[in-house]
């Protein structure tokens, strides 16, 4: 996503990880970056520990109602799960003498297994090695998890009852929720027992079939096959457990009537709206199927990437007379996985982020960055397989971050456009022998499009941009999110983010 905050206070001086001259973020514009860009995994120049640490301090530095209406943002418009959890039992170490807390941990809490996952980072956070280690639990804490103890049915607590470090069944002995009526309180009296009911899942209905014995192999596959067959035509499977099983599907050899069912649901607009996917989710599947002989594999190729085109159809995109560059980082430091758990990196959600905003223009130059800056023909379909050729050319333009070539070979070639974009990681130096910089380049190239703009796509959150934010046209946004789109929209109609955080009721 995007902050764009005008600060009319000079921005600091700095250097980036690369030793080059760079610009820090002011505390909000960090605190947002950081949050939005984050798995709380290792990046290239930072640790996770080091990424958790630098959210603890920046939650201390700014003003607690800005750090929870964050937080409830995080969640509700950039379907973020674990930092908004993060930021609010950071907030609660903080903060004290109103319900801020309370409200924001019921507000940010939409899943029932996100109960349990506050408390064991709020054990982390506290750093409790004692016996009982959620002790002396923070009282906003606890009156906002009773709250949300009343939002979920069976079905719900029974789908996320895991036998984790902290279980339900702790969490309800520790909040002592109040139920509402006769059937919550029979329900809870369920979660006291572990008498749940199993629910109705992929995970539940798979692995009791795997528990049985059969008489040969092929029975075998036979009653996986049906098994998967029967999934698909319950419709009771969520869309990302249908995203993220396509590869098991194809294996399992179920019909092709199934596959073409299982096709349609995932490219459904509505679906994919109500899906709530990420837009690298898409890529993620997509790869998987490609490296697949299998023609079901194909199919469902072609619907992952209607899905990730309608994921982002109300990308307001530009016109012929609009005048676009795209330009997205390559570099070494790009190439480093978001998650222990993922494939996926900063370079794909450039590429992906990028390929999705071209598709919405009609003038427009994309390219790649490393060593040299290069344009690159690509087709306005086959959003995905545009991403996996940009990856079959790795290392076409060298490792290096050298973004202002970009601009400088617009300057060079006094080619007039109206909008720059440059996916990155922000640590752009110039590896080259020279003075040369993105904000010179910039300077530079104000002189001869005086209208023009230039907006950095902060992938990673590092806290500094290579040239100054909010001065001679330039914009910050960051994020993973197609959510970034609205946000650009917003800076088109002259608005800001910081209103639309700003004015979120708590």
């Amino acid at each position: 996503m995007f902050f764009n905050l005008r600060n009319r206070n000079k921005a600091e001086k700095v250097t980036n990880a690369e030793g080059a001259q760079a610009f820090q973020y002011n505390p909000k514009t960090d605190l947002y970056a950081a949050t939005v860009t984050t798995t709380l995994s290792d990046k290239f120049y930072e640790t996770g520990g080091e990424r958790l640490e630098r959210l603890r301090n920046l939650v201390a530095k700014n003003d607690p109602a800005f750090v929870a209406k964050l937080a409830v943002y995080a969640r509700e418009k950039m379907y973020l799960r674990s930092v908004p959890l993060v930021l609010t039992v950071e907030l609660a170490k903080v903060h004290r003498g109103t319900n801020l807390v309370s409200t924001l941990t019921s507000r940010v809490v939409q899943r029932a297994d996100e109960i349990t996952e506050l408390l064991a980072y709020y054990q982390l956070a506290n750093e409790r090695k004692e016996v009982k280690k959620l002790n002396k639990l923070s009282k906003q804490i606890q009156s906002g998890l009773r709250q949300s103890f009343n939002k979920f049915d069976e079905y719900q607590f029974a789908k996320y009852n895991r036998d984790a470090a902290v279980k339900l069944r702790d969490a309800l002995f520790l909040v002592h929720p109040k139920a509402k009526d006769e059937t919550q309180q029979n329900l809870f009296n369920k979660i006291a027992n572990d008498t749940l009911a199993t629910p109705y899942t992929w995970e539940t209905e798979l692995s009791a079939l795997g528990q049985q014995k059969f008489e040969s192999a092929d029975a075998r596959q036979k009653a996986f096959t049906n098994k998967w067959e029967e999934l698909i035509d319950s419709g009771k499977i969520g869309y990302m457990a249908l995203l993220r099983n396509m590869r098991n599907i194809v294996e399992a050899n179920v019909s092709f009537d199934h596959i073409l069912k299982l096709a349609a649901q995932i490219s459904d607009a509505e679906q994919v709206k109500r899906s709530k996917q990420l837009p690298f989710r898409f890529l993620s599947a997509y790869r998987e199927l490609s490296k697949m002989p299998q023609p079901q594999a194909k199919a469902l190729m072609a619907a992952v990437d209607v899905a990730a085109l309608n994921s982002a159809a109300n990308i307001a995109g530009f016109e012929n007379n609009t005048r676009v560059v795209i330009a997205c980082d390559v570099s070494g430091s790009m190439q480093r996985n978001i998650s222990a758990k993922s494939t996926i990196q900063n370079y794909d959600i450039g590429l992906l982020l990028g390929m999705l905003l071209q598709v919405r223009c009609k003038n427009v130059a994309v390219g790649m960055f490393g060593d040299v800056w290069k344009t690159i023909a690509v087709a306005k379909t086959n959003v995905l397989a545009n991403v996996l050729e940009f990856h079959r050319r790795e290392g076409e333009v060298g490792y290096s971050t050298n973004g202002h070539l970009v601009v400088r070979d617009l300057v060079q070639r006094g080619r007039v456009v109206d909008k720059v974009f440059v996916f990155t990681d922000t640590q752009i130096w110039n590896s080259n022998i020279g003075f040369d910089s993105m904000q010179k380049a910039w300077t530079d190239y104000k002189k001869i499009a005086p209208q023009a703009k230039l907006y950095i796509f902060d992938l990673a959150g590092y806290g500094n941009a290579p040239l100054q934010i909010n001065k001679n046209d330039v914009f910050l946004i960051a994020g993973w999110s197609d959510k970034i789109f609205d946000v650009l929209a917003s800076i088109e109609a002259g608005g800001q983010t910081l209103d639309a955080i700003e004015s979120i009721e708590l």
